[in-house]
């Protein structure tokens, strides 16, 4: 099978965790070009990757190059129009979350591209080894009926540290301008995750607040939310704590009615009825939920099955995150 030709839109931070996933599989598919305002970032990638071309914007990129599909790294403000931009060349899409800036803008772009092109939105909190494993167990009955689960994330990224930088914002500096922060940028990961985890969520109560200097968002969340089995759902965000480490690392408690899941720092247990207990490289898992992403787009092109994260689906958690705003009455 030839390999797919592939376009990437966007040269930032994150698209390098995007090259080292495609590099992985380079008989089902290659990246052929870089599009990115930044031709010096687009350069380093290409230089990094050995990516033939680089292109100072997308539509000349689509223009000049004979594309399979294109993979969008961008910043959110321009996914809609990437993705009707790759519509417009009849090409299968793969979009960063989250599809649009808001629910109603992304609502509006999944109507128009239904039935036009394959488009998958890039949520890959969910690949991450010990969420796909934890899914798994609670899929094999390991836990029973879940009836509480919470997730926290708990760090001091926000804060300066002993240099005076806020290591939040030296890895991403435009986190600092965004109105909608730790919801719509970091914790809509963990929303997506607990829909994995418990199926279709309504949020009941949320909290937002903001301590940390100089950010136009919230940076701290509290966000209440029920299963349609009646079971309490919590997700607890802080990046400004004081005390925390600055890296962000994930706490998961979930309580069935038969056993109980947890992960904490690097290892994965189950307990109750049956007993497990499984440990992972952090950072290699980082990576693996990029590898699980681009590789799940190339077997559903190349199969014709479904998205795991389509558009549809993707509108379920900006659900989650836009009730989360209206109930706190966010911003004031």
């Amino acid at each position: 099978m030839t390999a797919l030709r592939i376009g990437l839109i966007g040269a930032g931070m994150v698209s390098r965790h995007h090259l080292i996933a495609w590099s992985k599989i380079p008989d089902r598919a290659q990246v052929v070009a870089i599009a990115d305002p930044s031709t010096a970032n687009a350069g380093t990638r290409a230089s990094e990757f050995d990516v033939p071309a680089i292109y100072a914007d997308a539509q000349a990129m689509l223009k000049a190059e004979r594309l399979d599909a294109i993979d969008i790294a961008a910043p959110r403000e321009v996914h809609a129009a990437m993705v009707r931009l790759g519509a417009e060349h009849n090409l299968a899409v793969l979009c960063q979350k989250p599809l649009a800036p808001d629910l109603e803008q992304a609502a509006e772009l999944v109507a128009e591209m239904a039935g036009r092109i394959r488009l998958m939105v890039h949520e890959n909190w969910r690949f991450r080894p010990y969420y796909r494993d934890a899914a798994a167990w609670i899929g094999e009955g390991l836990v029973g009926t879940i009836q509480q689960c919470r997730i926290t994330l708990v760090t001091s990224g926000l804060l300066a540290d002993a240099q005076g930088n806020r290591p939040a914002l030296v890895r991403q500096p435009f986190m600092r301008e965004l109105k909608r922060m730790i919801v719509a940028e970091v914790l809509i990961h963990h929303l997506d995750t607990l829909r994995v985890l418990c199926g279709d969520l309504q949020v009941t109560a949320a909290t937002l607040g903001r301590s940390a200097p100089d950010m136009a968002g919230e940076d701290k969340a509290l966000i209440q939310m029920q299963a349609a089995n009646g079971a309490a759902v919590s997700l607890l965000g802080n990046m400004a704590a004081p005390g925390q480490p600055a890296v962000q690392v994930d706490r998961m408690e979930l309580f069935g009615d038969r056993g109980s899941l947890s992960l904490e720092g690097d290892t994965l247990n189950c307990t109750g009825a049956v007993q497990r207990e499984k440990t992972y490289d952090l950072a290699a898992c980082y990576q693996a939920a990029y590898d699980g992403v681009i590789a799940h787009f190339i077997d559903a092109l190349q199969t014709g099955a479904p998205f795991e994260t389509s558009p549809d689906d993707n509108l379920k958690t900006l659900q989650l995150v836009e009730d989360a705003y209206r109930l706190a009455a966010w911003p004031h």
